[in-house]
This record gives C-alpha cells, sequence and structure tokens, in this order.
C-alpha cells in the first residue's frame, strides 16, 4: 500500500512515518530528508536548495518532484511507500497521482495531520534530530528520552531552519498552499483528517486502526 501524510511543518509528520514502517514494513519518503541528504552531499541541487532553505523558501516543486519520482520507480520501494509532508501543494499532489499511474500504482490512505501556529511553535523550537537513527525528539517534552537516547547526545542536533521566524514564514505559506490540496484530497473516502495536537501514540492507534479496518 501507498500512503500520504501531511500537514503543516512540525505537525509529527516524521514520527507518526516513522511509527507506521514499522508496523507495516513500508518505505519512508520525506521531501525534507531527500532534500537535505543532497545538502549534505554538496550535489549541484543540494547547493541550490540550502540557499532556498535558508531564507525560509520552499524548493521547487520540479526539484521535489524529480527527486520523488526516483524513488517510486525504484522496484524495491513499489506499493510500499509512505510519502512524509509531500504533496506539498496542488501541483505536486497531481504529479503525484501521473508517476503513480504511470507505473499502475495508487494512493491508499491519506491522513492531514492539523495543527495550529502556537502549537507547532512550542514543538519545532524544542525539537532536536538524531543524525545517527534520525529520531526526532522535542527538549520540552521528551527530555528522559533524550537522556537515555541509544545513540547518545553527541548526536542531537538542531535543524538550522528550527527558528521562530523560519517557522512562521514556513507555516504561513504552508497553510496557503494546502488548502487547494486538501480541497483536491478531501472528497475521497481514503482521506482522514487527524488533530495533530493530540499525544503521539493517541494519533498512531487512530492511523493504525483506520489502515487495519
Amino acid at each position: 500500500m501507498n500512503i500520504v501524510i501531511f500537514g503543516p511543518p512540525g505537525a509529527g509528520k516524521g514520527t507518526q512515518a516513522q511509527n507506521i514502517i514499522k508496523k507495516f514494513n513500508l518505505y519512508q519518503v520525506s521531501s525534507g530528508d531527500i532534500l537535505r541528504n543532497e545538502i549534505k552531499k554538496k550535489s549541484d541541487i543540494g547547493k541550490k536548495v540550502e540557499n532556498i532553505i535558508s531564507k525560509g523558501d520552499f524548493a521547487t516543486d520540479d526539484i521535489i518532484n524529480d527527486l520523488i519520482k526516483k524513488v517510486i520507480i525504484n522496484p524495491n520501494y513499489r506499493n510500499r511507500i509512505i510519502f512524509d509532508g509531500y504533496p506539498r501543494n496542488i501541483n505536486q499532489a497531481k504529479k503525484l497521482e501521473l508517476i503513480l499511474n504511470s507505473d499502475n500504482q495508487s494512493i491508499d490512505y491519506i491522513f492531514f495531520l492539523k495543527v495550529s501556529r502556537k502549537d507547532l511553535e512550542k514543538r519545532i523550537l524544542g525539537r532536536v534530530t538524531c543524525e545517527k537513527c534520525n529520531k526526532i525528539f522535542n527538549k520540552i517534552y521528551d527530555l528522559n528520552q533524550i537522556q537515555n537516547h541509544h545513540c547518545g547526545s553527541q548526536y542531537l542536533v538542531k535543524r538550522q531552519d528550527d527558528n521562530k521566524d523560519v517557522i512562521i514564514n514556513r507555516y504561513d505559506e504552508y497553510m496557503k498552499q494546502t488548502k487547494s490540496v486538501l480541497d483536491f484530497y478531501s472528497s475521497r473516502s481514503y482521506f482522514y483528517e487527524l488533530d495533530g495536537s493530540e499525544k503521539i501514540d493517541v494519533i498512531s492507534s487512530k492511523i493504525e486502526h483506520i489502515i487495519t479496518l
């Protein structure tokens, strides 16, 4: 099965995606992770993306779509993909369907995590990510887990774009663009809107229940 999980930056998409991956043996495709990998590799695309993100803007649709397509057509991931944070706008949503259809694939579930900007600020400003295992923690809510993290605290880093000005810009831009995506998906029988401000395990249970119905 293929799943789309989306919502504003910091809504918990990555955390929920990781839970779904473990439960259903899927492969996570995060547009953010793909872009950060390009930056880390210092590729031409990565250098271009780094300049865009540092200003609080998003990478262009063409860049993201091309990188996503490489994963979709990979036979190792066929019909076992969870799209985390993609599609972000109506053009990406339509392109995703074209790419999947061309490879005789489709979307089985769409989950939208709805969270207010106030809640997102608290989450993102306290967020740290493990460079070794890619697990995400919050310095406010996950203090015990951070202290006992098996990879070690030296791998926990704060992302460059996790600051208040960037958060506000990205949230407002996301909500402006995402309305068309919601309109595009919301009437479909496999679309589900969830309260992203609820506890992680509560959201996870709801998602697992829907998938196993």
